[in-house]
């Protein structure tokens, strides 16, 4: 069996993954995504590892079974260009090191500690104590929190609001959440939207992106949530309009922003803007690089469910985390 590795994320844990294929796999490991490289790699390879998949790669890959994405996010995948017998799966893990990040950047924006912080540097005591044209911030405590899906990332900071003393409500694309299973004052489908920002303190962005779900939250909703609101968006960045946000943000329609996952992204050099407009320049938007999710502890999870489900496929058992095919997701013995 030959296995294509092309995520740069689980080189770290290399050592973990080769130990763990069956024995006799010819493994290849790609540190960056070059398709050029993979086209030609991919010609007689059972397997491929990685969170893109384009169609000339597919063309190429004749003998392949399985994409297995070393991530949840299969937005980068071409389903239309894989032949009918290709297997699609992923993996979290990713959950608890976000939620971390997710409750974490609540209570730095809601409490202003990232203002406070620029603000000291330059001497400046910028908190109520100190100057009395301040107000005094709030905590999480009987904080109103929204999630826009409510999936493993959404369940999992939940569980640590839950922890501060927060309330929360839901909406999701099916609306099935049991809301009084999950301990949340009410949940709904989408079409709540509005409702769900118009009563939330901070909303929790983390629904996938597809077709229905590009730009759900733009101008009117941003108004909403208000003033006093904070939104964390973990889940993609064209999930929120670009220039709703930033106007939001520069006109203080909304109070502050934790921002994740964004709308340009870097080649292999890891430069590159991640907008157009001038996000950088605000002072109530605490942005970082895609980076919630990345931990040790989110990698080594995801090492373990690839290279089972790929010891899976080699036995000609089901496995786990398939996204497609829906039917007959099952492997041939190698």
């Amino acid at each position: 069996m030959k296995i294509v590795v092309a995520d740069s994320n689980l080189i770290p844990h290399r050592a973990r993954f080769d130990a763990a294929v069956p024995a006799g796999s010819q493994l290849s490991w790609h540190g960056s995504f070059d398709e050029a490289a993979l086209i030609e790699d991919l010609r007689d390879a059972d397997v491929y590892v990685g969170g893109k998949f384009t169609p000339s790669m597919a063309s190429s890959a004749t003998t392949l079974r399985l994409v297995h994405v070393a991530g949840a996010g299969t937005d980068n995948i071409s389903f239309d260009a894989l032949a009918p017998d290709v297997l699609v799966a992923n993996t979290f893990h990713h959950e608890q090191s976000i939620a971390e990040y997710v409750v974490a950047a609540a209570v730095m924006l809601r409490r202003g500690f990232v203002a406070q912080d620029a603000a000291l540097r330059r001497g400046v005591w910028a908190t109520s104590v100190y100057d009395d044209r301040l107000t005094q911030s709030n905590s999480l405590q009987g904080a109103r929190v929204g999630f826009v899906g409510f999936g493993h990332i959404g369940n999992a900071a939940w569980n640590l609001f839950r922890a501060f003393g927060a309330r929360g409500a839901a909406v999701t694309g099916r609306g099935n959440v049991d809301a009084t299973g999950e301990g949340l004052a009410w949940a709904a489908d989408v079409s709540q939207l509005e409702r769900l920002l118009a009563e939330s303190d901070v909303v929790v962005v983390s629904a996938p992106l597809d077709d229905r779900t590009r730009g759900m939250i733009g101008a009117g909703e941003l108004r909403a949530l208000g003033s006093d609101g904070v939104l964390v968006n973990v889940g993609r960045g064209p999930l929120v309009q670009e220039q709703a946000l930033f106007d939001a943000l520069s006109s203080s329609i909304i109070a502050a922003a934790a921002i994740d996952v964004w709308y340009d992204y870097p080649g292999a050099d890891g430069r590159r803007a991640p907008s157009a407009l001038p996000f950088s320049e605000l002072p109530n938007i605490m942005m970082t690089p895609h980076s919630s999710g990345v931990s040790r502890q989110t990698f080594l999870g995801r090492v373990d469910d690839i290279t089972d489900n790929i010891t899976r496929l080699a036995r000609g058992e089901q496995l786990r985390n398939v996204v497609a095919p829906a039917v007959g997701a099952k492997g041939s013995p190698a």
